[in-house]
């Protein structure tokens, strides 16, 4: 008797961690993409949703010449190596962060190349959100009361 029980409860245990199985393979994961780009560099960081770094490429880690590590062809072969750690971990949703230089009118060459072949490698993309900052004043400007005198 006790051992008809026993094996009832072993078979219902199998049961739910199947159905839990089921529904982790089901889930997307997600994870948020910090792109730096500048006119001299291009960074992408990619964290979990809490934060903890999944990998972080940089214009300086695919090439070796420094006037192209801005350029948007480098910023494919980065796409391509962040879709390769994110692939192994099965992140395929995506928040997207883009920071450019502080104070800067236009983003670096290189965001919209990363966006658009992380859209081409099969990566859903739910948000894009631009975190450039721009100054509030800050320092006092070189020269006197009547000005720099050149």
């Amino acid at each position: 008797m006790k051992a008809e029980q026993e094996q009832e409860i072993i078979e219902g245990k199998e049961e739910i961690s199947s159905k839990e199985t089921e529904k982790k393979k089901g889930r997307e994961l997600e994870a948020v993409l910090n792109i730096y780009t500048s006119f001299n560099n291009t960074l992408a960081h990619v964290t979990d949703m809490s934060g903890k770094t999944i990998s972080k490429i940089t214009g300086g880690m695919v090439t070796k010449h420094g006037r192209l590590k801005a350029n948007p062809t480098i910023a494919i072969f980065i796409a391509k190596r962040i879709a390769e750690s994110l692939g192994e971990l099965g992140v395929k949703s995506l928040y997207v962060r883009i920071r450019s230089k502080t104070g800067s009118p236009t983003l670096g060459p290189g965001a919209h190349a990363i966006i658009k072949s992380l859209t081409r490698e099969g990566f859903k993309i739910l948000n894009i959100l631009d975190t450039t900052r721009f100054p509030r004043g800050g320092p006092k400007k070189k020269g006197g009361r009547r000005g720099r005198r050149v």
